[in-house]
């Protein structure tokens, strides 16, 4: 799994006849990069409008998870 995804296994009592059901979500750049530094490294401004940021720092691609949580 990618750094940005995490996973959360909530906790369950030993009589639950249900199986745990584990959640994966993304954690976005920008929750790490609070303030952005001078002299980030820049995408070209072709690139920039295509990936949606300026900065490859900040850059998140959406991956849509498989069923069961994951991503693919």
């Amino acid at each position: 799994m990618d750094s940005e995804w995490r996973v959360h296994e909530p906790c369950r009592s030993p009589f639950d006849p249900c199986p745990p059901r584990v959640y994966a979500y993304v954690v976005p750049p920008n929750q790490y990069i609070t303030v952005q530094p001078p002299g980030l490294k820049q995408f070209s401004p072709r690139e920039a409008l295509r990936r949606g940021t300026l900065w490859p720092d900040l850059y998140s691609p959406y991956e849509r998870p498989v069923r069961g949580g994951y991503a693919t």
